[in-house]
């Protein structure tokens, strides 16, 4: 008898590990990937309603700056993809014109002070600025051209400490080739009235002789000891007003290329004082003009009914600001 063959149908022995895949009827999220059609598989994609537009912005927060740049990154920093330091690319400066470097200079100096003094602050402010004259030959020419022209240099000193009775004032420290860029100079009248520094002469080893390009010299008068008011305390009647002329005329005759003297003073100083009017006849006897500072104010017209001229030959002209000798 022939046997009867069957098929078992086999059964799962237990239950599935995955549920049955479920055709989705919702959209497709906004991506460039598919995702799967179950919802079996959980999506790592935000759903339209989950999306909040404020998440981006805050991630863009979290960037650097650096990272944020086109092409170079600042010195010293690393790349965020390659994480690097970026070398900083030196910059070829004697390429840009000489005007712009000039400028530059200027800005550089411009702590320095519009006149120079010996001073013991003159490290803090002026050395440590000095130290590019030190980069090559080029830029000592032109940054020490700019730094010597663009400023007044103080004769004598006269800032209270050690340098004020000094021998040796701030241009006999100077090489000739420095006093011989020099433009302008300021010779300051009234410190050490009653004695003046042993210091304070015109010789050879100031160095005034090399001062060639010496076109401004600005004389500033601090007190004027001719003054009632230096009664009882002055040496003597008019010994600090022959000091100062005496002064005067051996920086002048040192300087022979000067044209003018600019005058200013304190509020107190008169125009008419012993001492003003013996500087004006030093200076017109040499044939210098005279000119007017801007901190005493001083003009043609004030004070005009009590100023005598020294001299019959000085008449008015040359500008609201200056007195030329005829």
């Amino acid at each position: 008898m022939a046997r009867r063959t069957t098929s078992k149908t086999s059964r799962a022995s237990g239950a599935s590990a995955l549920p049955t895949p479920i055709h989705s009827g919702l959209s497709t999220p906004h991506s460039g990937f598919s995702t799967p059609l179950s919802s079996a598989y959980p999506s790592t994609y935000a759903s339209e309603a989950e999306w909040d537009p404020e998440d981006d912005v805050d991630d863009v927060a979290q960037i650097p700056i650096s990272a944020l740049t086109l092409q170079d990154l600042p010195a010293g920093t690393k790349h965020p993809k390659t994480g690097k330091a970026r070398t900083p690319k030196p910059f070829r400066f004697m390429n840009l014109p000489s005007e712009l470097r000039v400028k530059i200079y200027r800005y550089h100096f411009a702590e320095a002070g519009e006149v120079v003094d010996l001073d013991q602050d003159n490290y803090k402010r002026i050395h440590k600025k000095l130290a590019i004259l030190r980069v090559c030959r080029a830029i000592y020419s032109e940054a020490s051209d700019t730094f010597y022209s663009t400023r007044a240099f103080r004769v004598f000193p006269t800032s209270p400490g050690r340098f004020f009775k000094t021998k040796k004032p701030l241009l006999a420290r100077l090489t000739p080739k420095q006093r011989g860029l020099i433009t302008s100079l300021e010779l300051r009248l009234g410190p050490g009235w009653s004695k003046p520094p042993r210091g304070w002469v015109v010789n050879p080893a100031l160095g005034l002789a090399d001062c060639k390009k010496v076109q401004k010299l600005t004389v500033f008068v601090e007190c004027d000891p001719s003054d009632g008011v230096f009664n009882g305390f002055r040496r003597a009647d008019g010994f600090y007003e022959d000091f100062s002329c005496k002064l005067l005329g051996g920086v002048l005759d040192k300087l022979p290329r000067l044209d003018r003297v600019h005058f200013d003073a304190w509020t107190s100083v008169k125009k008419t004082g012993a001492m003003m009017r013996g500087l004006f006849d030093v200076t017109v006897t040499r044939g210098k003009r005279i000119c007017w500072g801007p901190s005493r104010g001083w003009t043609d017209e004030d004070e005009r009914e009590d100023f005598k001229p020294p001299t019959a030959s000085m008449r008015l002209s040359c500008g609201p600001n200056a007195i030329a000798v005829a």
